[in-house]
């Protein structure tokens, strides 16, 4: 593994996530932040004289829909040198190409793309993201970083026995669609070690239990198993200069804190935390672990929470509430630079 480079700044853009607001206000010193009403969606300048003396129209047909996943589309900047990774692809297809299209996103800077594990709410936009990709850059292969354990499919145990959750594509499907399949169960540097892609994550707090009752079905014995630990979950980090590492977390199936203390292991150095960006999955049976989570986060002193997708707003309250001024939340359609 290569060692992550310091980057100059990072542009985060929510292409997808679970929120939609973009009428309340960022006011955190340390972000610029576009992407709210205004700058969306006045489009369509009116003729003159023909409304009143109004000059323009809110058009909400370019506001972005939420949806229940993740997709950031991520550009670190250092002097002249420009890289983008798409981190996670969504839940569908046409929820990916609809806010894609809405952000007029600029998919021929996309240089990879990087899944954080197998679950459908981050994988079900990719064959259409790959095939969008790969035509505005007028090629084809972009490169899709993805763990080799792919499960056949996944769940969790209900009150009646297992509940599947749609299954992921294929890695043929991915090749199908015009990517290069690269399989990747270690840590690795990318695009001239401006970031760092995490292996296994190590657990380590005493609370943080992983996706509780969570399950896989085993094509082999034609039986569901248990799937608590989802072993193939991996983080994307990068490290800016004088501020620190930005972890992005698709879902902290690991635990949230977890997460954050590997990065800052692989960084090594003694890099600061700067930034959390992501899922916390601190809903469901993880809401039990929340004052803890919020609370061990407080010691490792990061200067931005972006909690989104999976975090649940009683992971926001308690961050404002124990930390207040440092929760951002991911939105869509927001635009965010560090």
């Amino acid at each position: 593994m290569g060692s992550i480079v310091e980057v100059d700044s990072l542009e985060i853009l929510v292409i997808v996530d679970n929120e939609v607001d973009p009428i309340s206000t960022y006011q955190h010193p340390d972000l610029k932040v576009s992407g709210q009403l205004p700058d969306v969606a006045v489009r369509a300048p009116l003729p003159e004289g023909s409304r009143g003396g109004s000059k323009f129209e809110i058009r909400l047909d370019n506001v972005c829909c939420g949806a229940h996943g993740l997709s950031l589309m991520i550009t670190a900047v250092k002097s002249e040198t420009r890289h983008t990774v798409l981190f996670d692809t969504a839940p569908e297809e046409h929820i990916w190409e609809l806010n894609a299209k809405r952000l007029r996103a600029k998919l021929e800077s996309i240089e990879w793309i990087q899944l954080s594990h197998w679950h459908r709410d981050h994988s079900g936009g990719m064959l259409k993201a790959v095939a969008m990709i790969n035509d505005a850059k007028g090629t084809t292969g972009i490169p899709v970083d993805l763990h080799p354990k792919r499960p056949a499919y996944r769940g969790f145990l209900g009150p009646f026995g297992p509940v599947s959750l749609e299954r992921d594509p294929t890695f043929q499907e991915i090749e199908a669609a015009g990517a290069k399949v690269l399989k990747n169960d270690q840590p690795h540097t990318i695009l001239e070690d401006m970031f760092l892609v995490s292996g296994e994550i190590p657990r380590v707090t005493p609370y943080e239990k992983g996706f509780q009752r969570g399950m896989r079905y085993n094509e082999d014995t034609s039986a569901w198993e248990s799937d608590e630990l989802i072993q193939d979950e991996r983080f994307l980090t990068c490290n800016v200069k004088g501020k620190g590492l930005v972890v992005f977390t698709g879902c902290s199936h690991a635990g949230v804190v977890n997460v954050v203390k590997h990065a800052l292991d692989l960084a090594g150095n003694n890099v600061p935390l700067y930034a959390v960006v992501g899922g916390y999955h601190l809903v469901g049976p993880n809401e039990a672990w929340i004052k803890e989570t919020v609370a061990e986060l407080k010691e490792l002193n990061p200067r931005v929470l972006m909690p989104g997708h999976c975090s649940g707003w009683r992971a926001k309250y308690e961050i404002e509430k124990v930390m207040p001024g440092k929760l951002v939340p991911s939105t869509v359609g927001t635009k965010f630079v560090l």
